[in-house]
């Protein structure tokens, strides 16, 4: 399946484009973008799109996506990551046809629409791991393509299972085609690895959501849920194995971060945000900073710097896992040959 042109690189459309993730796992590649299109509603997404890739080319609401003005059969790759808010077991699980998730469907009109142009358009489709069995059998169908599970966790600090449809790599079975993605190899990284200062009772992050973005001051209620429902994110000012102002440790038999150095009230950087807070004076926890969310969907420090840590959080926490991205599109065939060719030429150049 050809996909770059000579010379010039390929044509992107990026639907629900959040932070641009798509763009940057492409140019983590290496592959060549000649036009790259974005549909996307959030300003402050659009502003952090414009800061990294200033050529993009960006088209609006994709409701009114027939209004577009683009050359269709000249598009090699769709990429959709369609909203999961009726999807997911955190909302209120409406289906694929709730007023969010619906606009899936608009995914499809226009990758059908394109396929007519160009029957070797490649896609990507994403979306949540809890939603029912029922409705990812909807997609599947609409896509003709059954999906495949990747954990975030296998690149990064955070839980985070999602299923990806894509036509880069599939196979036959008896009865259905199925993405042929293999999984990525397990880095091993654990949460208190990514974390600024401060200490973890937990391996792995719960995967970050949206909801990162609207900081719960009340930390009596974002500790109890953390604790009992295992939902959030806490990390700890003060190693709460240890005595802290004179009481005993509420914790026992747990493994904590050593690599935290603060003990005292921080705020995020460049003072937008208090982000640690006393609770019940023993100990004080706080939520996780920008750059630890940054670091849990794999981007680079400060790759969200010119945003509030809230919008940042907002976009992180509803985007795409930026390694989890690079992996899959690493096995687009051209990218592969590309890849084994220049692996080749050193091997020559150090015999």
């Amino acid at each position: 399946m050809k996909v770059y042109k000579q010379n010039t690189g390929i044509n992107v459309l990026s639907l629900f484009n959040g932070m641009n993730t798509l763009r940057q796992a492409f140019e983590n590649l290496g592959v060549p973008i000649n036009k790259y299109y974005s549909s996307e509603i959030k300003p402050f997404a659009n502003e952090l799109t414009q800061h990294h890739f200033p050529g993009t080319i960006q088209l609006g609401n994709i409701l009114n996506w027939k209004e577009w003005d683009i050359d269709w059969k000249s598009i090699d790759f769709i990429g959709s990551g369609s909203p999961c808010k009726d999807l997911s077991i955190a909302g209120k699980m409406k289906g694929i046809n709730g007023s969010n998730s619906g606009l899936f469907w608009q995914f499809i009109e226009i990758l059908n629409h394109v396929k007519k142009l160009n029957p070797n358009v490649l896609f990507l489709q994403e979306n949540v791991y809890s939603a029912s069995r029922k409705e990812i059998g909807i997609m599947s169908e609409a896509l003709e393509i059954y999906p495949q599970m990747i954990d975030s966790a296998l690149v990064t600090a955070q839980l985070r299972k999602r299923w990806y449809w894509t036509n880069i790599s599939t196979k036959n079975t008896m009865f259905d085609v199925v993405v042929d993605i293999k999984q990525p190899k397990d880095k091993g990284i654990l949460l208190k690895d990514v974390l600024e200062h401060g200490y973890t009772d937990r391996d792995k992050a719960r995967a970050i959501l949206e909801s990162e973005s609207r900081l719960n001051t009340d930390m009596d209620k974002m500790y109890r849920r953390y604790k009992t429902t295992g939902f959030g994110n806490v990390v700890y000012q003060i190693n709460p194995n240890k005595q802290s102002n004179g009481q005993q440790p509420f914790m026992q038999n747990r493994v904590f971060s050593d690599k935290g150095k603060h003990t005292t009230l921080t705020e995020s950087h460049a003072g937008r945000t208090k982000i640690a807070y006393e609770y019940k004076g023993a100990f004080k926890i706080r939520p996780l900073t920008q750059i630890e969310l940054e670091r849990l969907q794999g981007f680079p420090d400060g790759y969200t710097n010119i945003l509030t840590r809230n919008q940042a959080a907002s976009l992180l926490g509803d985007g795409w896992t930026l390694p989890i991205i690079e992996h899959i599109l690493s096995f687009i065939p051209e990218y592969q040959k590309n890849t084994n060719q220049k692996n080749k030429s050193l091997a020559l150049a150090k015999f």
